[in-house]
């Protein structure tokens, strides 16, 4: 369920398909649209920090039905604010992120109560698979959609499935595994003795007093190492999925199917990578290595020391010699990865070449949501909520200013090339501060914790 909210989540957001006959009919610049795309950011800017307070107190179960509910609203009635006013259409659309604000912290949050710590990779690979398959979906269905119902078509079917999401997950899902009406004795007592996490009661806590001080959380340089990472990923996340479509059909030449085509291959490549990362790091911890080593190895280690580490699961006297081995040179699976692959979709030729290195890209940069996101229920479980929240917010801060930065840089510059060439070093920049400062071990920031 939490899947599927995450695939309605991102399907919701088909703005970088509609900007286009939207720009066309307003007469809008690419740095006005990049404005109009970037609206979407402003509210969700607002939301992550109290969402993840809420649904640390209240439970996941409220939190995530309030926000789903608020964000189909908003996407239906979207297409309606837009024939009445720019500015009734910048406002649906900051609803919609207020809204979709709170539903990475209650995916957060829930899985650190439902899942144990070697089985929640597999858990956030995934509900994120489900988030990266929203794109594919939004993408794919969304021309085809206004092709035969108009701007209206997208928004009032991906509207109308959130409300029918709300009416099953009210009626089917609890916030945590004791007031769950469908689990087995044996498997709620396996949760809990394997969880370590003292659970909440639905509507308030049963361990934690609220909310420790900010500056406490603040105070510690791991923190900073994943909202840092948060940033980065929600930088190229957003620039991506905002700018792809209009960088095929600009530099390329290709309808707007075609390019929505482009994209979504990508995005459809990030699912399956993301839920094999999860498989995999999981695999790495029940076979003893350690959480820190597999969260640096899954955001941003190099891949001849991630092959050695992985040699670890099999039989020692196999791989010996080659684990011996010095790292000769150094690449990253999670950040360091996307950065190269970037740079090689600068150099392509035809529309084909580039729609490889960006499934590379994001492929490779799925690798990270076993890195930073599931970091967040390691080093607090109990504070998940409002940590993502925090490290949310820096990440949407960073998503408006890449998406409104690459529209400027573009009309400015006249070239994409130089903007993915900025994301790539930033990606390299973020990797060396994660390896230097995460950490996979529980962290103390209050008296209670």
């Amino acid at each position: 369920m939490i899947a599927l909210s995450l695939a309605l989540c991102n399907a919701d957001r088909v703005m970088s398909v509609a900007i286009v006959p939207l720009s066309l009919s307003h007469g809008w610049r690419q740095s006005f649209a990049g404005v109009v795309q970037s609206s979407f950011l402003w509210g969700y800017l607002i939301s992550p920090v109290a969402g993840g307070t809420l649904v640390d107190y209240y439970g996941g179960k409220l939190v995530m039905a309030w926000g789903v509910a608020l964000w189909s609203m908003a996407t239906l009635l979207t297409p309606w604010a837009a024939e009445a006013s720019l500015w009734a259409l910048l406002a649906m659309r900051m609803l919609l992120g207020i809204a979709e604000g709170v539903a990475l912290p209650c995916m957060n949050n829930m899985i650190a109560r439902w899942f144990p710590p070697t089985e929640r990779s597999r858990a956030v690979g995934l509900a994120m698979a489900g988030f990266q398959l929203g794109s594919a979906i939004g993408l794919t269905f969304s021309p085809i959609l206004m092709s035969q119902g108009g701007l209206f078509g997208p928004f009032v079917i991906f509207g109308l499935s959130g409300f029918l999401w709300v009416l099953v997950w009210v009626s089917a899902t609890s916030s945590t595994p004791e007031h769950s009406r469908q689990i087995s004795i044996h498997e709620l007592r396996y949760i809990q003795n394997k969880g370590q996490i003292h659970t909440i009661v639905e509507g308030k806590s049963k361990t934690s007093k609220g909310i420790p001080l900010f500056r406490r959380l603040l105070s510690k340089l791991l923190t900073w190492s994943i909202i840092v990472a948060n940033a980065m990923h929600s930088w190229g996340f957003f620039v991506i999925l905002s700018w792809m479509p209009i960088y095929f059909k600009t530099i390329y030449h290709v309808d707007l199917r075609q390019a929505a085509w482009f994209s979504v291959v990508p995005w459809s490549m990030m699912a399956l990578t993301g839920y094999f990362a999860g498989v995999l790091s999981d695999l790495m911890i029940q076979r003893g290595i350690s959480v820190t080593l597999t969260r640096k190895v899954m955001q941003s280690r190099d891949l001849f020391s991630t092959f050695s580490r992985l040699l670890l699961l099999f039989p020692s006297h196999l791989f010996s010699s080659f684990i011996a081995r010095p790292a000769a040179s150094r690449q990253s699976v999670g950040f360091f990865g996307p950065g190269f692959a970037l740079i090689g979709l600068t150099t392509a030729p035809s529309p084909s070449i580039p729609s490889a290195w960006l499934t590379l890209a994001v492929g490779l940069k799925a690798f990270s949501h076993c890195g930073f996101l599931v970091n967040l229920q390691e080093i607090a479980p109990q504070y998940s909520g409002v940590l993502h929240g925090i490290s949310n917010t820096a990440g949407t801060l960073a998503a408006i200013i890449g998406t409104v930065g690459a529209g400027f840089f573009v009309e400015l510059v006249g070239s994409f090339k130089g903007f993915f060439v900025l994301t790539s070093v930033l990606y390299f920049a973020d990797a060396v501060f994660w390896n230097v400062f995460s950490t996979g071990e529980r962290v103390k920031f209050d008296d209670s914790t």
